[in-house]
C-alpha cells in the first residue's frame, strides 16, 4: 500500500503589527500590545535633579522612583521619560515591575534618567505600553514569529 498526499504546499502567513503608543502620564494603567488594560497601575512617586554619585562631574541628572500596583514578582515594564514643559522627551529608560520592590512590599523601584539639559526637565512621565516582552518578529522566525509587538521605546525628542 502506498499513501500519497495531494499537492499541498505549506504557506506561513506571518504578520507583524506594532501597537500604538499610549498616552503618557504620571499615573498610568499598563496596557498590553492590543491596548487592553492589564489590571496594573504604574506611577511616578517622585523625581528630582541632582548629580549621580558615580559620575558627579557630569552635572545634574534625574533620579526618580516609581510604583507598580502588581502582586507578583515579575510582570510588566513601562518606559519612563524626563520631559520638558511641552512634554518632549529629554531622556528615557524602561522600568520593570520585577525590579520594583522594597522591604515594605510596596513594589517601589528607582532609577536615573540621563538628560543633556537638566534645566529643561519639568517632570517624569510613564508610557503605559507593556515593554516586558517583545516576541519574535516574522523576519526572525516566519513560522513562530509575528503578531503584535509593543511600540518602539520612546526616545529623546519624542512628544509624549
Amino acid at each position: 500500500m502506498i499513501l500519497a498526499l495531494s499537492g499541498c504546499s505549506s504557506h506561513w502567513d506571518c504578520t507583524d503589527t506594532t501597537a500604538e503608543r499610549g498616552e503618557a502620564g504620571v499615573r498610568v494603567r499598563v496596557e498590553d500590545t492590543s491596548g487592553w488594560p492589564l489590571g496594573v497601575i504604574a506611577e511616578v512617586v517622585d523625581w528630582r535633579l541632582e548629580p549621580h554619585p558615580q559620575v558627579s562631574d557630569e552635572g545634574d541628572q534625574v533620579p526618580f522612583h516609581y510604583r507598580f500596583g502588581v502582586d507578583e514578582g515579575s510582570g510588566p515594564a513601562v518606559d519612563a521619560c524626563a520631559v520638558d514643559e511641552e512634554r518632549v522627551a529629554l531622556g528615557c529608560r524602561t522600568g520593570y515591575s520585577a525590579e520594583a520592590f522594597d522591604p515594605d512590599g510596596d513594589h517601589m523601584g528607582g532609577d536615573w534618567l540621563t538628560v543633556e539639559r537638566p534645566d529643561q526637565v519639568a517632570g517624569v512621565l510613564l508610557i503605559p505600553n507593556d515593554q516586558s516582552c517583545d516576541g519574535r518578529a516574522c523576519e526572525q522566525d516566519v513560522k513562530d514569529g509575528g503578531g503584535p509587538h509593543p511600540p518602539e521605546p520612546a526616545g529623546v525628542g519624542d512628544r509624549l
